[in-house]
């Protein structure tokens, strides 16, 4: 079982252009989409999609579009009642997958209810494999929330503590990385699943000396991979980054690896970060070694990215197999 949590889920759509966005000017839509989303959300959907189980666990009032939409689309979740709606944010798409983001913020949830919320992942993450963190954070919820979650699941779980991965961006990931708790149980995650700007960010949190933007990452995996290993340095299990068009890099312990996948015609990338972590999790539920779920990851988000809106892949449409597997060094 992956359990994924989404503490700010959303109503996606997804708006297709004819050409570019063109500021100002009025621009009539090829086609509009619509999808239950959130980063942790996008993660469950692409494992029910595979024929996984997973539960997906968000706040949300029982009649909310965004619930409403999982049950129609057979995912598994757990909600926590709240009388807020849930945001929806529009995805505006060129040809070429050229992506334009407008996300609202959010729901206001107070102490209670956000004490609420962890109380629901404690309960559903009970024997789970893995439990996904992901997305960015509702107003007023305090950076660290990730990073003081993952301590509560370790410390509550025995024996049968799950794998925690984090998917965020901004000062909540910063945090899980950055976690200067005093408590003996660390709230670093198993894994971190940051795109090149975000990992630019992490690797300075982690004191790498070496300063790269996203452009010099994506451009560079030698220097991805090395930007990595200083987060990995510094208490977080494994860093898998995902570089665009240019592939991902999985950084461990013990090694480094870049995948990439022959250019795909891409349409959106809406997405395909959710997508590729969740191809990582299928091939380590499978008891893959670290470079075949490296190589999973690249086939799910390339699959995603040729797909309109926010669809997502199942494995059947990934092609795994034209993959190509480079090792680096990672110092």
């Amino acid at each position: 079982m992956i359990v994924t949590f989404t503490a700010n889920p959303s109503l996606d759509r997804t708006v297709a252009l004819p050409g570019p966005l063109e500021r100002g000017e009025v621009q009539r839509a090829v086609s509009v989409s619509q999808e239950s989303g959130g980063k942790g959300v996008n993660v469950s959907r692409a494992l029910v999609a595979s024929g996984l189980e997973t539960i997906a666990v968000l706040p949300g009032a029982e009649s909310d579009p965004v619930l409403a939409g999982l049950r129609h689309n057979g995912v598994p979740f757990a909600a926590l009642p709240i009388d807020e709606p849930l945001r929806t944010n529009v995805a505006l798409t060129e040809p070429g997958g050229v992506t334009t983001k407008i996300n609202e913020p959010g729901p206001i949830m107070d102490a209670d209810q956000q004490e609420a919320l962890i109380g629901l992942l404690l309960e559903r993450a009970r024997g789970a494999s893995w439990v996904v963190l992901a997305g960015s954070l509702p107003p007023g919820f305090p950076a660290d929330f990730y990073a003081t979650v993952t301590r509560r699941l370790r410390n509550g779980a025995g024996g049968g503590t799950p794998l925690i991965a984090v998917d965020s961006s901004g000062a909540p990931l910063v945090a899980a990385v950055a976690d200067a708790s005093a408590d003996s149980v660390s709230g670093k995650p198993d894994l971190l699943k940051p795109n090149a700007e975000e990992l630019a960010e992490l690797a300075a949190a982690a004191g790498f000396a070496t300063a790269s933007t996203a452009d010099e990452l994506e451009a560079d995996p030698e220097a991805a991979a090395a930007a990595a290993a200083a987060v990995v340095r510094s208490g977080v299990g494994a860093v898998l980054a995902t570089l665009g068009s240019k592939g991902a890099v999985l950084v461990t312990a013990d090694g480094a690896w870049l995948a990439t996948h022959p250019p795909v015609a891409a349409v959106s990338t809406v997405g395909a970060g959710d997508s590729s972590l969740a191809g990582y999790l299928l091939a380590h539920g499978q008891g893959a070694a670290p470079a075949d779920c490296l190589r999973q990851a690249v086939a799910h988000g390339a699959a995603a990215a040729s797909l309109p809106g926010s669809t997502v892949p199942a494995v059947h449409q990934t092609t795994p197999e034209a993959v190509t597997i480079t090792a680096l060094r990672k110092d």
